[in-house]
């Protein structure tokens, strides 16, 4: 760890560091009709708790709320593309649409924040899903052709780029269980997608779980040489993954396990960095996460409240990877802002650690912006550090917003 002395006498947080905050396209753009998960939200038997909908309107109201994050004080923003508006059909790729994310990207630009750019945030077109997903024959080569394109169209715009979301994420719910309320539907949800849209090999990766990683895998790795290869080598291009922060249960405790079956499959690949996702952790058993402590504050998303989780995350990784670090989601589900607050305090405070210890952090980017539709938990879990009238879609700041946007200008706490 890092001495008082050292902590005393200089800054950790450096020059260029990015502070952001985020959203994901499905989540928050609303109306995204031409996707698999779209689909998903209109077949028998449900697995959402609510439909998307309109979402935040984002797609209408992106220029008001990347003007509303610039003035609360960031220097980045991430958000992702919606493949299925770039190419609704196979092949078929809208002009129109690209040129509406450049626009997305030239307004972040305008207002100073960097863009950090995610091209598969779990959602795929509708017809990739009906064609079997990433593990259709040519899967991997679709996906690269794709984020070729929008590079290709607006790579000079973005700052930072992603070929994928978590997609280690199946593994972790694999070992913390909370998928497993779902697990009993998800085949029918599937099946009944496929029967919608006349597709027996209809597969969405969202719900494909760990079947679909090694193609997942091969899939990034084309991505990320036909992004360098357009972007003439600019761009850093990197992965993003779900890392929770755990502790053993005890001697037996398979947390080596988790943690390799979890992080090296996506290390091993090809990237200029890697994005570090945390919010919480759990002590780990003999094959499976133990249930939380009576004591345990839990979120409304029904674990641990644990602001250590991103330096705990970061650390790992930095343990298991050389390269460079940028934290791409952290936050905490609450209704109570106060908490909030002081889960990004601590939060923050872990990063300056890691940072005062060497560790290669580039970015804190805190999830979300906005509250907003949180796929299988609909609208209940509260993430925003913005309101979002279900009504009216009016933006309101929460004191999280101003708390840490405050912390972004002055480059600390």
């Amino acid at each position: 760890m890092s001495s008082p002395a050292l902590a005393r006498t200089r800054r950790a947080f450096p020059p260029g560091f990015l502070w952001g905050t985020s959203g994901a396209a499905y989540q928050i753009e609303g109306g995204n009709v031409g996707s698999d998960i779209w689909v998903l939200e209109h077949v028998k038997p449900g697995i959402f708790a609510a439909p998307s909908g309109d979402a935040a309107d984002s797609y209408h109201r992106y220029a008001e709320d990347i003007a509303l994050a610039a003035a609360l004080g960031f220097n980045s923003h991430r958000l992702s593309i919606e493949w299925a508006r770039i190419e609704p059909a196979r092949g078929q790729i809208s002009r129109a649409a690209l040129d509406y994310y450049r626009g997305v990207l030239k307004t972040c630009r305008k207002h100073g924040l960097a863009p950090v750019v995610t091209f598969n945030h779990y959602s795929v077109p509708a017809w990739f899903a009906a064609a079997g997903g990433f593990a259709q024959p040519d899967g991997a080569r679709i996906f690269a052709d794709y984020c070729r394109i929008v590079t290709e169209h607006m790579g000079d715009l973005i700052a930072v780029a992603a070929t994928f979301n978590e997609p280690n994420v199946a593994t972790v719910v694999r070992w913390d269980g909370s998928l497993a309320k779902y697990k009993p539907i998800i085949a029918a949800v599937q099946k009944a997608a496929g029967a919608a849209t006349g597709a027996p090999d209809w597969a969405s990766p969202l719900l494909a779980g760990e079947s679909q990683h090694a193609a997942i895998a091969d899939a990034h790795a084309a991505a990320y040489a036909a992004v360098k290869l357009a972007s003439a080598n600019r761009l850093p291009v990197g992965i993003t993954l779900a890392v929770p922060a755990d502790r053993p249960a005890g001697p037996d405790s398979g947390i080596a396990r988790k943690n390799a079956e979890m992080l090296d499959r996506w290390l091993a690949g090809p990237g200029d960095f890697v994005g570090v996702q945390s919010y919480t952790g759990s002590a780990v058993g003999p094959d499976k996460d133990l249930p939380h402590a009576p004591e345990e504050e839990l979120t409304q998303m029904g674990y641990a409240f644990r602001p250590d989780a991103i330096e705990g995350a970061i650390r790992l990784v930095a343990s298991r990877t050389k390269r460079p670090i940028y934290v791409t989601e952290n936050g905490v589900a609450t209704e109570d802002d106060t908490r909030r607050i002081a889960y990004i305090k601590g939060a923050v405070a872990g990063v300056e650690r890691c940072l005062a210890d060497g560790i290669d952090v580039r970015s804190y980017i805190h999830w979300s912006l906005l509250d907003n539709w949180e796929w299988m938990s609909g609208y209940r879990p509260k993430f925003g550090l913005v309101a979002v009238d279900r009504e009216t879609f009016k933006r309101t700041p929460k004191p999280s917003a101003k708390f840490l946007g405050g912390i972004a200008r002055a480059g600390g706490l």
